[in-house]
Parts: C-alpha cells; structure tokens; sequence
C-alpha cells in the first residue's frame, strides 16, 4: 500500500525559524521514507532571504511537493507557493505580489552603503520575478509590472496567470498525517 503524502500546514510568516522548522521537517520525513508533500500555506510573507531559499530548496529535492493555498498568499509567501510542482488553491483564497523594501531604524548610511542596499533590493526584486515567471509561463517584466502594481489575485485569476494549476476545497486524503510549523512571537522584556 503506498504512503499517503506527509501534509505539512505552514500557517505563519516566512521567516528563520520557521524556514529551518519546515526544511527539518522535510528532512525528517524524507528518511523515514516519504517522497511526497502536501504544504499548505497561508502566509502574510516575511524575509526575501528565507522565503527563496526554502523555494530552492523545495525544488532541489528529489520528492514530489504539492502546494496548497488556504488562506492568503502574500509577498514572499508566492515564491514558497511556486515551490510546488503541483499547486492548488482554495476557492476563496489571495495571491498579493509587490516589490521588496528595506527598513532603516535609526540607521545613518553613507552614499556606498545606501547604493549596496538599493542593488540587493534590485537583485532581490529581478530574482522574485524569475521565479515566478518560471513558474507561471509569465514574462519576468510582466512579472516586476504587477509586482510594482501590487497587484492581488483570486484563485481564478491566479489560475489564469498559471501560479495555480487547480482550485479545489479539498486539502488532503482523510488518515494523512499533518505536521504544522508554528511560529510564536519572542515577547519584549
């Protein structure tokens, strides 16, 4: 009888801590034998670093992962989304892209520091729109224009974008096993 898809609910921001919880997560089944995923997402995004390295790390592995919109999509959160080879969303659902930003708390910056932070947000910005327009069959500018429109999506029109291959209710077969990556706030002392 074959192994049911190991399901993974990932219901929090793309951020360190949860990346390294979903990347162990995955590690952990994997040498107990799994060699299909089920990640269902609903995330508001997070880290530009984090979120496209769980992307390639997703689809480097040799196993079969679906991805699953639950809730919201946003941001970063579409480039974790586009790790899946299959991809689905729920019928009411969002996909929100936009471009990337930097904060300065209190920061002074001289003009070669200023100009390395724009050239990350640049590279940061051109390698989200690669990854989206590999995964969607868009053009890397179409991509960047939406993403400089802030542009959102519902599943029908994420579907007609090619980001979403199905739009179904179901999440996952009755008897799979759910882990869910949590991700709890450190309170300020």
């Amino acid at each position: 009888m074959p192994m049911k898809p190991v399901v993974i609910k990932f219901f929090t921001p793309v951020v360190d801590v949860t990346i390294n919880a979903l990347m162990n997560a995955i590690d952990q089944k994997m040498k107990q034998g799994a060699t299909e995923f089920i990640l269902l997402i609903s995330s508001p995004g997070g880290s530009v670093f984090h979120g496209l390295s769980a992307y390639n790390y997703l689809k480097g592995l040799p196993v079969t992962i679906t991805t699953h919109n639950f809730g919201s999509v946003d941001s970063i959160g579409v480039v974790v989304f586009c790790g899946g080879s299959k991809r689905f969303s729920v019928p009411q659902a969002r996909f929100l892209l936009h471009g990337v930003s930097a904060g300065f708390k209190n920061e002074r910056l001289e003009e070669k520091q200023l100009e390395e932070r724009l050239k990350g947000l640049k590279i940061d910005m051109e390698n989200i729109a690669k990854v989206i327009a590999a995964n969607t069959g868009k053009t890397v500018e179409d991509v960047t224009d939406a993403m400089l429109e802030r542009t959102t999506l519902n599943p029908d029109e994420a579907k007609a974008w090619g980001l979403v291959h199905d739009i179904k209710s179901e999440l996952f077969e009755t008897g799979s096993e759910v882990i869910s990556i949590q991700y709890q706030q450190k309170e300020s002392q």
